[in-house]
């Protein structure tokens, strides 16, 4: 078989997967998914630019993408590579102009970036963080009240150590830092209820407690100063085999709701768009990357709660197939968006790309 042969199965085999990928994924009927950006190696945390930027970060690529929609349609145009050899930028957020970029060892800010894109502005360093790359790669986040969010996730799988298992909330010049939330092994996403300043969050449970323990929670922080249990109790109930002695579960928040062992959520997201059904609107959709370390994978989905009152009322999936039957994946959801326009953009650091979910009855 020739040369040209084997670069034409080769690029048919790719356009397949690629089509694949799309048509296999289950959702609620009305619904359709879509690749929005292809070609982003390790796509994690996302942020929108005023004039419609897509910024994209990563974790383990170490690099910074954009991406414009230039003509409305729901596709990007090719990503473009903003910056390299950074130290897991994982969290980015976007505000007046300034786009916040979280790497492991600090947090830096580019004012005016979409000014002069694909160039970057001069990176002003606002804060020093912690180093250690165990759970190292931070969640950012504006908040409401006009303070960025940031994680800061236990450098372990379960130890107590003293300014970890945080979410930080400082100005967003880098003053006035401080612990909004203890208690938290490792957020990798939150986002606030529409109208309230409730924090809503992931958190990862600890592992090697077995397949079905403990559960991954979402909690709700409806003031600062709330302990959510780590290292001490895990969703609320399990006690520590190492530290549960010293404190006990009902010295703590419990989560808002428990979800499955080890299915990993990461990005949550309020649906404030108003393209999706009256029943989307307003609830909260998590995105759950998946098991790495169980005899049976869970996750690998999209799954949205539903929230009356400040309480999870249901749980249920939205968008699934990434995981497939015998254990093979195709994806794993990370972060999402809602898009001005009310589709639901998805992040997937396992195909490299992002997925446009949209409503056309």
């Amino acid at each position: 078989m020739n040369l040209i042969v084997l670069v034409f199965l080769a690029l048919l085999l790719t356009g397949q997967q690629r089509v694949l990928a799309e048509t296999e994924i289950s959702l609620p009927q009305g619904f359709q998914i879509t690749t929005a950006v292809q070609g982003v190696a390790d796509a994690r945390s996302m942020a929108l630019g005023d004039k419609g930027t897509l910024f994209i970060a990563t974790r383990r690529a170490g690099k910074l993408y954009a991406a414009r929609d230039e003509d409305g349609d729901g596709r990007f145009s090719p990503a473009i590579l903003l910056a390299e050899g950074l130290r897991m930028p994982n969290g980015i957020a976007f505000h007046q102009g300034a786009l916040y970029l979280a790497e492991n060892h600090r947090l830096t800010r580019y004012d005016g970036i979409e000014a002069g894109l694909p160039d970057l502005p001069e990176a002003v360093e606002i804060a020093r963080l912690p180093t250690e790359k165990h759970h190292g790669w931070r969640y950012l986040a504006m908040g409401p009240d006009g303070w960025l969010y940031l994680s800061i996730g236990a450098p372990c799988n379960s130890c107590n150590e003293p300014g970890y298992g945080t979410i930080i909330r400082m100005r967003p010049d880098g003053s006035e830092r401080a612990v909004f939330a203890e208690g938290v092994r490792n957020s990798v996403g939150f986002d606030w209820a529409p109208g309230t300043q409730d924090l809503w969050f992931s958190d990862n449970g600890r592992d090697w407690l077995g397949d079905d323990l403990p559960p991954d929670e979402i909690n709700r922080a409806t003031s600062s100063g709330l302990h959510f249990g780590y290292p001490y109790c895990h969703a609320g109930f399990l006690a520590d085999p190492e530290f549960g002695h010293e404190r006990p579960c009902e010295a703590f928040t419990p989560p808002a709701v428990k979800l499955g062992a080890h299915v990993a959520p990461l990005g949550v997201r309020f649906y404030t768009g108003s393209q999706f059904p009256k029943a989307y609107q307003g609830q909260l959709f998590v995105a759950e990357h998946g098991s790495w370390n169980r005899s049976e994978p869970v996750g690998y989905r999209i799954a949205v709660a539903h929230i009356e009152g400040g309480r999870v009322t249901a749980y249920e999936p939205f968008a699934t197939g990434w995981l497939k039957a015998g254990g093979g994946v195709s994806g794993r959801p990370v972060d999402l968006l809602v898009m001005p326009d009310g589709a639901l953009l998805v992040s997937d650091d396992h195909g490299g790309r992002i997925y446009r979910i949209s409503y056309n009855p």
